[in-house]
């Protein structure tokens, strides 16, 4: 089903979408761990999952791969990641008919990340720059073969890290969508006020798709400074330091991480934010422990 379907259809019903994003492993215990996860998440009913595309898409071919897999053999239905990086028009012409034929309908289009070490993003000599140029590749490869493939793009409530002009994020954000985006979903935040705020200024650009939020738990200070450093998401001065103290009690720092973005998932549905979109890194226990609570208490119904 493609995601916009789904949005759709929770929306008639008064419910939130949840949706996790996984990024493929690197070897085969790896995929055995993954799928375990997946069916332990099952019983919570999340709406769709995510494969990235790895680091400087390193992992094109095991992405797809779990895709496929994950749509066959656990009957949820998963969202593929294709980026620029590192890849000519040609081959990205390719993975996506590669994608189209293999019954994927739901890609998530974005330019990528530089790969480690390299300080900026540069395209390759034959390949694409922008985010919105892969979702008209997308939309062009696609029709050609018959498909109509739901496309999201990605957003950044606090600006991008190359440039925080927020006015600049709302212009690509627009670019996106007047290519053929169906959906857009968020980088990490920490105050929903950075979110709201942003598709305030979306919905007065005229940007009128839905914007997902993406979440994910901070569980170390460690994790926390990673964090701010790729993708500049400004944290709480308070959370830091809560997380700093517990430094050497880490199932304390769990609970606080879990405790923290409860409070900021339930607060963004009671909102009015269509679903959650959370950031797993792999580890699906704390985002496992948050939908369980948003489930038994149900905040989008106050």
């Amino acid at each position: 089903m493609k995601i916009t379907e789904m949005l759709h259809f929770a929306a008639e019903r008064g419910e939130p979408v949840f949706s996790f994003e996984f990024f493929p492993p690197k070897n085969d215990a790896g995929v055995a761990a993954l799928f375990e996860t997946l069916v332990a998440l099952r019983p919570l009913g999340p709406s769709f999952v995510s494969v990235t595309w790895g680091a400087g898409g390193s992992s094109r071919g095991r992405t797809l791969e779990m895709v496929t897999r994950i749509k066959r053999e656990t009957e949820i239905e998963a969202m593929a990641h294709l980026t620029c990086v590192g890849a000519s028009r040609k081959e990205l012409e390719e993975q996506l008919a590669v994608i189209c034929d293999a019954g994927i309908t739901n890609v998530l289009a974005l330019r990528g990340d530089p790969p480690r070490g390299q300080r900026e993003f540069i395209p390759h000599p034959e390949g694409l720059s922008y985010a919105s140029d892969l979702v008209t590749l997308a939309r062009e490869v696609s029709a050609r073969r018959g498909v109509k493939l739901c496309i999201g793009g990605a957003v950044y409530p606090e600006g991008h890290p190359e440039t925080r002009d927020l006015s600049i994020g709302i212009r690509h954000a627009k670019l996106k969508v007047e290519a053929g985006a169906d959906f857009l979903i968020s980088q990490m935040f920490f105050h929903n006020r950075c979110y709201f705020d942003f598709v305030g200024r979306a919905r007065s650009a005229g940007i009128e798709v839905p914007i997902l939020p993406g979440i994910m738990p901070v569980t170390t200070a460690e994790q926390i400074q990673r964090i701010s450093a790729l993708c500049g998401a400004h944290v709480p001065a308070g959370l830091s330091a809560a997380l700093r103290a517990r430094a050497n009690d880490p199932e304390a720092a769990l609970q606080l991480g879990v405790a923290y973005a409860a409070l900021q998932c339930a607060d963004l549905l009671r909102s009015g934010a269509a679903g959650v979109h959370f950031y797993t890194l792999n580890r699906s226990t704390a985002t496992r422990a948050i939908l369980a609570a948003l489930r038994a208490h149900e905040p989008w119904r106050e």
